[in-house]
């Protein structure tokens, strides 16, 4: 009997090709695009943010980061909450929530109260990043899993650069507080369709959320050979990526290139090549590996920011794209490993790797206000060629696992 049980659950896998696949396809897209929106949408306004607020450039930059930092901290909640009542209520939610809080943030006249806001975006955004890729290895055909998560990576990106290019552009215009507002409008509508179209789950197996369980789910985790290892990749992949972003306008407003708001929103369709990039990793890994492909990814992005560091502003803005790229590529071969590696609790496994990553943008994107501050641009670059190269470190050793060798197949 148990072997038919198995039979029928590898057979209502959703597939390529199918309505429910084009259903999953579009709301985790959907979802991803909206979540990346909101938690990056200061990310370009933050000169604008010193100036209206009179805080420096690294207490600006507390606008992401808090946003990062407790979504962060909310992982560490999600993810099981999500183990034991289920995947799309979770993310639903979570959703609202953020939206709503954006849309207070636009009404909020002190610093300290847009602070509070954009901490309870990232800590409500936290039931989307701990619980999407979760569901997508559960529910997708193993030989689709890659790809899929590709694709929601790719809503990630085209989120991200949405929101820059939105805020950057329309506060050239109207105020930062009317951007905003559409962002939140955007995402509002956006959590709407996702409860409307993502099918239900049909693999997800309910977990206790006792702490004895979760503590010793959280140990088999870190003993594992290779997950430490991910985490620790997820941090570098993403310190690096958010400390370029968070101070490359500070260098574009300034002399010699004094561009406006607009153009450095423009900028952000650099974000487009991940699109590309993240789902074309997920076919690369089946042909040499994850950990090639993971190192390689790294090494993109060390090219890219040495390019930044060029006066050319066309050689910066091929740098960047090659950041962009990289990191897109990286960040969809990490996290998908993550389901791949976790032998139970899969859910808590998703949500140590995000911690980590979003830890990175928090902790390393804060940190490098002061390298701007002390040593301008190419303390910025020294300080993420670092991070990247650690990051190649840390690749080699998780190539040298069986699993990394391997050419995957499923």
């Amino acid at each position: 009997m148990g072997v038919v049980h198995h039979e029928n659950n590898k057979n209502i896998f959703i597939k390529r090709g199918t309505p429910a696949f084009m259903r999953v396809t579009l709301a985790l897209f959907s979802a991803g695009l909206a979540t990346f929106a909101l938690l990056y949408c200061v990310q370009p306004i933050m000169p604008i943010l010193s100036q209206q607020f009179g805080v420096s450039p690294a207490a600006s930059s507390l606008a992401l980061s808090l946003s990062t930092g407790l979504l962060a901290i909310g992982l560490l909640f999600t993810g099981p909450i999500s183990d034991a009542v289920g995947r799309k209520n979770v993310m639903v939610v979570a959703l609202l929530l953020a939206a709503g809080c954006t849309l207070i943030c636009t009404l909020v006249s002190s610093w300290h109260a847009v602070l509070l806001m954009r901490a309870l975006v990232g800590l409500s955004l936290s039931g989307v990043a701990a619980v999407a890729m979760t569901y997508l290895s559960e529910e997708i055909h193993p030989s689709m899993v890659a790809f899929s998560i590709g694709l929601y990576i790719s809503g990630n990106s085209i989120g991200g650069m949405s929101g820059r290019l939105v805020t950057g552009v329309l506060t050239d215009y109207v105020s930062w507080r009317v951007a905003l507002a559409v962002i939140g409008v955007f995402s509002l509508a956006s959590a709407l369709m996702f409860w409307k179209i993502l099918p239900p789950s049909r693999h997800f197996r309910s977990s206790s959320l006792r702490p004895r369980t979760l503590l010793i789910n959280f140990k088999l985790h870190w003993r594992d050979n290779g997950l430490p290892l991910l985490f620790a990749e997820g941090f570098l992949l993403m310190g690096g990526f958010v400390t370029m972003f968070n101070y490359i306008g500070y260098r574009l407003l300034s002399a010699p290139y004094n561009l406006s708001q607009a153009i450095i929103g423009l900028v952000s369709i650099v974000y487009l090549l991940g699109t590309y990039t993240s789902p074309k990793a997920g076919v690369l890994t089946t042909i040499y590996g994850r950990g090639p492909v993971l190192i390689g990814a790294f090494m993109l992005m060390l090219v890219g920011i040495l390019l930044t560091a060029f006066n050319s502003l066309w050689i910066i803005f091929i740098g960047m794209a090659l950041v962009a790229a990289g990191f897109f590529a990286g960040h969809s071969v990490a996290s998908g490993w993550i389901g791949r590696r976790a032998r139970r609790a899969k859910g808590q496994a998703s949500s140590l790797y995000l911690f980590s990553y979003y830890a990175g943008s928090s902790v390393a994107g804060t940190l490098g206000g002061y390298f701007w501050h002390s040593f301008g641009w190419y303390g910025i670059t020294a300080y993420i060629c670092v991070m990247l190269c650690l990051g190649m470190l840390v690749g080699t050793r998780l190539m040298r696992l069986p699993e990394s060798r391997a050419v995957i197949n499923s």
